[in-house]
């Protein structure tokens, strides 16, 4: 329990907490999440318990299962909010019990020999088509012929240069985030201790920062980010997008870029 305790802590935010419930069941308590939040940081807890127990080498298979409930939007009350989520971590757990043993039956069970297939009837095979070889001159060049090629090899270029879509740097995010939000998350910005911003959100694709402005800012930056799960991470980032959250604050959400 101790270690498992330990393992939750490491896991969560700080913002965060974890209760047990009963037997193995724990309960999680996200403030200010919502439900792509909760699923990200469902499976990142779920991958931080894969990674403490590999090196156990166990001869039983230990799976984690979850449900997530959020409020109001399921339940108001605090118990019926607990019955949501259990519901759905007992079918997520019935799901993939059924996966297991649908995938131990295929391996353990072989498959029965096929009966040879009846050879098919001999046909005659078909002659040959012919292949015509037809050895043409080219045609000879002429002031005509030249001009005209020119002429549309000049459209087509018109035509290519005209319908080139224009480039797009900032594109809708594809990966999940986690919200840092109740958290002591930083970047420092530059050289060490130059500027520092408030880190928002995290992802695999990039981060989001909170300053009092962006104007400021090259077209790429190195920075260090200190977030209360990992240790500090030196990466290099490159603003793609900023809002203005309130008066004298800007959220800029940068990319990771190598």
């Amino acid at each position: 329990m101790r270690a498992a305790a330990a393992t939750l802590k490491k896991a969560l935010r700080t913002s965060d907490s974890a209760f047990r419930i009963g037997g193995d069941e724990f309960a999680l308590l996200l403030p200010q999440t919502d439900s792509p939040q909760a699923l990200a940081l469902s499976r990142r807890v779920q991958t931080v318990f894969a990674e403490m127990l590999q090196p156990l080498q166990l001869s039983v298979t230990v799976g984690m299962d979850h449900g997530v409930a959020i409020f109001p939007q399921d339940a108001e009350q605090a118990d019926q909010l607990i019955r949501v989520a259990d519901e759905r971590l007992y079918r997520l757990k019935h799901a993939n019990h059924s996966k297991t043993t649908n995938g131990s039956a295929q391996a353990k069970t072989p498959s029965a020999p096929e009966a040879p297939a009846a050879p098919a009837p001999e046909r005659a095979a078909p002659a040959p088509q012919p292949i015509s070889i037809e050895t043409r001159r080219a045609p000879e060049k002429t002031e005509t012929t030249t001009e005209a090629a020119a002429s549309a090899t000049s459209a087509a270029i018109s035509g290519d240069l005209t319908a080139a879509p224009s480039r797009v740097f900032a594109v809708q995010r594809k990966a999940e985030r986690v919200s840092m939000t109740g958290t002591n998350a930083y970047a420092v910005l530059g050289d060490p201790g130059a500027r520092r911003a408030r880190v928002l959100d995290l992802g695999f694709g990039g981060v989001a920062m909170e300053l009092d402005s962006p104007e400021d800012l090259p077209e790429s930056l190195l920075a260090v980010l200190h977030v209360p799960i990992l240790p500090p991470v030196r990466v290099n980032l490159k603003p793609v997008w900023k809002q203005q959250i309130s008066q004298g604050s800007f959220r800029v959400g940068c990319a990771f870029v190598s």
